[in-house]
C-alpha cells in the first residue's frame, strides 16, 4: 500500500518534502525552473491544509563537500518569486541550529533546507543521517520523481522513520507510467536514442510490449556494430554489442535502425560532414546524426502510432551540425494524432528548444528513474514508500 497525501491530515504538522531541485546552472545562475515549478502544486496543497513545510534538495554534484556556487540560496529566492511568499533558507540540512529554526515555524510558513550531498551521507544512504533528517518532522512527502531510482538516505531510508507518502508529482509521473506499460493504445511505438547502456534493459522490456522501437544516437552505433557494420571511430557501448545482437534476433524485426547517417572527420569540429549510407562508412569516420533517409523511415514508423514513448536523441544534438535528426523527428510527433510521453533530459530538452513542450502529451521529469521504470525494474523510492501499515 502507497499513501498519497490525501490520506493524511497535515494540520499545524511539520512535514519534511523530498523535491527534485536539482536544477541547471550557468555561474551559479538558475537557467530553466521547470523543475521548482513542478513542486509548487504539492507546496500549495500543504500550505492550504496548514502544514509546517520543510523543503530538502540535493543540487549537483558536491560529493560530500560544501560547494559554494551549489548553496540552495537562488532556488530559496526563485521559488519566493514563483510562490508570491517568503521561503527561509537554512544554513545546513541536520543540527541543533536546524532543529531550533523549524520548531520555531508557524503554520504556512516554509523553510528549505541546504543541500543535502554537502553530507556524503545522503548518497551512502546512511541510516543515521536519514534519521537526523526524520527528526526535522511528523510526516515524509516524496516528490521527488526524478531521483526515485535513487537508494539514498532522503529517498529510501527515511521511509522507516517516519509516516510516508508521495506528492503529486510522483503520484501522477507513477500513473501515466504505470498506464503506458499496461495498457497502451495500439499502436505502440517507442524511440530509444542518447548514450547509456542501461537503456539496453528498457530495449529488452519494451519488446513485449511496443510494436517497434526505433533507435538512434550512440545506442544505435552499438546496435550497428552489433550487425558486424564498420561504424569508424564512432562512440558505441562494447560491453552492450553481445546483448544488442541477441536483442536483433529475438526482435522479429521489431527493432528499427538507421539507414543513413551524418558523418564527419570529428563531430565536436564537424569537419567533413557528409552524408553516408550505413553500409558505406569507412574507418575515418564518426556518426554524428540519422541522414534523411532515417529520417524518413522513423517518420513511416511513427505515422500511424497512437502511444509513443521518446527517450534519448537521435544524435550528438548538442552540436548544430549533427541536431537535425532529433529536431525533424520532435516537429513530425508534434504534429501526430498520438499521446506522445518524452522522458526527461535531453529529450525534453530538445522540444523545449524547438518551443514544442506544450505540443506533446507529457514530459516527465526524470530521466533515470524514467527508464528505470520503463525496463520493468523497480524503482528503490517507490518500494521504500509500499507499506502494510503505518
Amino acid at each position: 500500500m502507497i499513501l498519497t497525501m490525501k490520506d493524511f491530515d497535515f494540520e499545524n504538522k511539520k512535514v519534511l518534502v523530498r523535491v527534485d531541485f536539482n536544477v541547471p546552472l550557468d555561474d551559479g545562475d538558475i537557467t530553466e525552473d521547470e523543475r521548482i515549478i513542478a513542486a509548487i502544486p504539492t507546496i500549495t496543497f500543504l500550505l492550504e491544509k496548514n502544514a509546517k513545510v520543510i523543503l530538502m534538495s540535493h543540487l549537483g554534484r558536491p560529493k560530500g563537500q560544501i560547494v559554494e556556487k551549489l548553496k540552495m540560496n537562488k532556488v530559496a529566492k526563485k521559488l519566493s518569486d514563483l510562490l508570491d511568499k517568503e521561503v527561509i533558507k537554512l544554513d545546513d540540512c541536520i543540527g541543533q541550529e536546524v532543529k531550533e529554526k523549524i520548531n520555531e515555524m508557524k503554520s504556512k510558513e516554509i523553510i528549505l533546507l541546504e543541500n543535502l550531498r554537502f553530507h556524503a551521507e545522503e548518497e551512502n544512504n546512511d541510516e543515521e543521517f536519514a534519521k537526523e533528517l526524520a527528526s526535522l518532522a511528523d510526516v515524509y512527502v516524496n516528490n521527488a520523481f526524478a531521483n526515485c531510482h535513487r537508494d539514498h538516505a532522503s529517498m529510501t531510508t527515511i521511509t522507516k522513520f517516519l509516516p510516508s507518502c508521495t506528492g503529486f508529482l510522483v503520484e501522477e509521473e507513477m500513473m501515466i507510467l504505470t498506464k503506458i506499460m499496461q495498457n497502451p493504445e495500439k499502436p505502440f511505438v517507442a524511440i530509444i536514442g542518447g548514450a547509456k547502456p542501461d537503456k539496453i534493459d528498457v530495449i529488452k522490456n519494451l519488446l513485449k510490449i511496443a510494436d517497434k522501437i526505433i533507435i538512434g544516437g550512440v545506442l544505435a552505433n552499438t546496435f550497428i556494430k552489433a550487425m558486424d557494420a564498420n561504424i569508424g571511430k564512432s562512440k558505441f557501448d562494447p560491453e552492450s554489442v553481445g546483448d544488442a545482437k541477441s536483442l536483433l534476433l529475438q526482435s522479429g524485426g521489431k527493432i528499427i535502425l538507421p539507414v543513413d547517417a551524418f558523418v564527419a572527420d570529428s563531430i565536436e569540429k564537424g569537419e567533413n560532414s557528409r552524408i553516408a549510407k550505413i553500409e558505406k562508412i569507412t574507418d575515418e569516420c564518426m556518426i554524428g546524426d540519422i541522414g534523411p533517409d532515417s529520417i524518413a523511415l522513423y517518420k513511416k514508423t511513427l505515422k500511424d502510432a497512437r502511444t509513443i514513448v521518446w527517450s534519448g536523441p537521435l544524435g550528438a544534438f548538442e552540436f548544430e551540425k549533427f541536431e537535425g535528426g532529433t529536431h525533424e523527428i520532435a516537429l513530425f510527433l508534434s504534429g501526430l494524432n498520438a499521446k506522445v510521453f518524452v522522458g526527461g533530459g535531453e529529450s525534453g530538452a530538445a522540444l523545449k528548444k524547438l518551443g514544442l513542450e506544450d505540443s506533446v502529451s507529457y514530459i516527465s521529469t526524470g530521466g533515470g528513474a524514467f527508464l528505470q521504470f520503463l525496463s520493468g525494474k523497480e524503482l528503490p523510492a517507490i518500494k521504500a514508500l509500499q507499506k502494510e501499515s503505518y
